[in-house]
C-alpha cells in the first residue's frame, strides 16, 4: 500500500555528457545540458519494472528491462531497496545512441532520477549511481562511470572506484566553454572498447599520468596554460581515432582556431574541445568543416561546462 500523499509519476531530465575528457579514461565527464534524455516513472502495485512506452531519437530498444539500460537501473533500484511495489517506465530519448555522448548512460540517470522520487525514502545521490552504473553495463559491457556520473551530478566529475566510488566535482576556470560536433554516424561504445590494449607502455603510462595530474591542477587554480599543455590523450585516442573519419583534421583545426585541447568523447564519433568563451564559437565552426568536406553531417553545439545535472521535472 502507498503512503498517503506519495508521489506516483515523475519525470526526470538527465544531460548528455562527455567521457574521459582526453586523459581520465573512464573517470572523468562532463554534463552536456544541451540535450538528454526523459524518462517518465510511475508506481504500480506489482512488483518489478515494464517498459511502457520509448519516443525520441534513438529508434527501437528493447522492452525487456533486464536488456534495456533506464529498465536495469531500476531493477537495481528495486531489487536493492526490496520494494514492495514496481514501477513502469516511459523513455524519450533525445541523444542518439552510439553518438559518443553518453545516451545509454543518460536514460540510466534519467529512470534512476524519475523512480527515486517516488519512493517514501528517496536515496542518495551516490547509490542512485551504483545503480544507474548497472544499467550502463548493458550498453557498454562494462562497469564505467564517467558518463553517469557527470550526467547525474553536472559539472565536471572525477570518479574514483567502482564497488564504493568516491565522486568529486572539479572546478572550471572561468570563461571557459566546450565545443561539441556530432558527426551523423553511429559507433557501438562495445566496439571501440573492444579493440583497446589491454597493456600500456611505461613511457605513455607516465605521460598519460602527469597530463590527468595536470589538467586537474589547472583547472583548481585557473591555470589555462597548463590545461592547454595537459589536454593530451597519448593511450586511447591513438587506438580509436581510426574510427572517426577526419579525426586529424577536426583536432588539428580546433586548436589552431584557439581551443585549449580537443579529443573524442567517450568512445565517439563525437568530438569536443575547450576554449575560452571569445573563440568557443570559432572553434565549433572550425571543427565542423572537415565532416562537411567529406560529406559526412554533422550537428555542433557551444556549452557551458558548469552545468546542472539530472533533476525532476514534472
Amino acid at each position: 500500500m502507498n503512503e498517503p500523499g506519495a508521489a506516483q509519476r515523475a519525470t526526470a531530465f538527465a544531460p548528455a555528457s562527455v567521457g574521459n575528457v582526453a586523459i581520465g579514461f573512464d573517470i572523468l565527464g562532463f554534463a552536456v545540458d544541451a540535450l538528454g534524455d526523459r524518462v517518465t516513472a510511475t508506481r504500480r502495485a506489482a512488483p518489478g519494472v515494464v517498459i511502457d512506452g520509448v519516443s525520441g531519437v534513438a529508434g527501437e530498444l528493447p522492452r525487456d528491462p533486464k536488456r534495456n539500460t533506464a529498465g536495469r537501473a531500476v531493477l537495481a533500484l528495486a531489487d536493492a531497496l526490496h520494494l514492495g511495489f514496481g514501477f513502469e517506465i516511459q523513455i524519450d530519448k533525445g541523444i542518439a545512441l552510439g553518438s559518443g555522448l553518453g545516451g545509454s548512460a543518460a536514460s540510466a540517470v534519467a529512470a534512476v532520477v524519475a523512480a527515486n522520487a517516488l519512493l517514501d525514502a528517496p536515496c542518495s545521490r551516490l547509490q542512485l549511481l551504483k545503480f544507474a552504473m548497472q544499467g550502463e553495463k548493458v550498453a557498454s559491457g562494462s562497469l564505467h562511470v564517467d558518463n553517469v556520473a557527470a550526467s547525474l551530478f553536472g559539472g565536471l566529475v572525477l570518479t574514483v572506484g567502482i564497488d564504493q566510488p568516491r565522486v568529486k566535482q572539479i572546478p572550471i576556470p572561468a570563461g571557459v566553454r566546450a565545443a561539441i560536433v556530432h558527426p551523423h554516424m553511429f559507433l557501438s561504445t562495445k566496439q571501440a572498447r573492444a579493440l583497446l590494449k589491454g597493456s600500456v607502455e611505461l613511457s605513455d603510462f607516465v605521460w598519460q599520468t602527469a597530463n590527468l595530474a595536470g589538467f586537474i591542477s589547472g583547472c583548481y587554480t585557473d591555470d589555462l596554460d597548463m590545461i592547454r599543455a595537459s589536454f593530451e590523450d597519448v593511450v586511447i585516442e591513438k587506438q580509436r581515432q581510426a574510427l572517426i573519419p577526419g579525426f586529424a583534421d577536426v583536432r588539428r583545426d580546433a586548436l589552431d582556431a584557439g581551443a585549449l585541447g580537443c579529443s573524442i568523447s567517450g568512445a565517439g564519433p563525437a568530438l569536443f574541445a575547450w576554449a575560452q568563451a571569445e573563440h568557443a564559437d570559432e572553434v565549433l565552426a572550425a571543427m565542423r568543416v572537415p565532416f562537411e568536406r567529406l560529406s559526412i553531417g554533422v550537428d555542433g553545439w557551444v556549452v557551458d561546462i558548469d552545468s546542472p545535472g539530472a533533476r525532476v521535472v514534472a
